[in-house]
């Protein structure tokens, strides 16, 4: 017979999948952990959703309530047609800003990954008296944490012409999804190909391509951005983990170190992969997190 015990672990990992109107616009999120817990909000990457989360929240769910939604125009959440609604990560943020008051996430720590990190630091920045904790995986704030494999974006910056923004087209591509699932892995057997089929599945609905093509024109903003998330780093000093694929093409590690600099309690783990270190690693970045935030309480 289950014990008790059990029972209430497996309630605690349970996730539910639900939407939340946020004015008029439908947000899909996963949802784990007892509602008394402290609260931890999950803030996904380029191609992906909030399913990139699905190994680590069963991992963590027993200790936190959380909260993972799919950014606007990506997963299951709405992706109106460009004319309705504009893509960039300020609108983005504005959305899930809204997000977390509807679902009543006042106070929360947050985990920001790739496009997840200027969304939450924009949070961070509006809201900083509601941010416990950031814990960024491969979630970049410094100019030194750009690769070169941002020279084709950042050319679009400068010239967003036809030719620039059709030679971005490249970052769409199954193969590409796949490079980035693998790239720095060293064994790539490890890595499953759920999480990027599923990408890929959302990638080729139609609009899709030119809103992730403005979403790229638009990464400049969160660049000029950084100055700003610095200083609050640098003001707020929130608890602040670093965990980082260090094998990682777009998001290298001096961008990791680079958090120091401004928090010089921040802790700072590396890890032996690429760009979706929670692919390989799900069980050893949960298990930093979960002593990270019961320190930092």
């Amino acid at each position: 017979m289950m014990q008790v015990a059990d029972r209430e672990e497996g309630l605690m990992a349970l996730i539910r999948y639900r939407t939340a109107d946020v004015d008029g616009f439908k947000v899909f999120y996963r949802e784990a952990g007892p509602a008394g817990a402290p609260r931890l909000l999950l803030l996904h990457g380029f191609p992906s959703a909030g399913h990139m989360f699905r190994d680590l929240i069963p991992l963590l769910a027993d200790r936190f309530h959380i909260v993972a939604p799919d950014l606007p125009g990506f997963g299951q959440s709405d992706m109106p047609p460009r004319d309705k609604f504009t893509y960039t990560f300020e609108n983005i943020a504005r959305v899930i800003d809204r997000f977390t008051e509807i679902i009543s996430f006042d106070r929360f720590a947050v985990y920001v990954f790739d496009y997840g990190a200027p969304t939450g630091f924009r949070l961070a920045v509006r809201h900083p008296e509601r941010i416990t904790a950031i814990i960024s995986q491969n979630g970049n704030a410094y100019e030194e944490g750009l690769s070169a494999g941002w020279t084709p974006i950042r050319a679009y910056w400068q010239d967003p012409s036809q030719a620039n923004r059709k030679a971005l087209r490249a970052f769409l591509t199954p193969e590409t999804t796949h490079w980035q699932y693998t790239h720095g892995v060293p064994d790539p057997t490890t890595v499953s190909p759920d999480g990027q089929a599923l990408d890929n599945f959302y990638l080729a609905r139609s609009g899709a391509d030119e809103i992730q093509l403005d979403l790229f024109g638009d990464y400049k903003s969160n660049v000029a951005l950084y100055p700003s998330f610095q200083d609050y780093f640098r003001t707020r000093k929130p608890p602040l983990l670093a965990t980082w694929g260090k094998n990682d093409p777009f998001f290298l590690p001096p961008g990791a170190e680079a958090f120091k600099r401004d928090v010089p309690d921040a802790e700072v783990r590396f890890f032996d992969t690429g760009h979706f270190a929670l692919e390989t690693h799900s069980d050893e970045i949960a298990a930093v997190i979960r002593n990270f935030l019961s320190l930092s309480k």
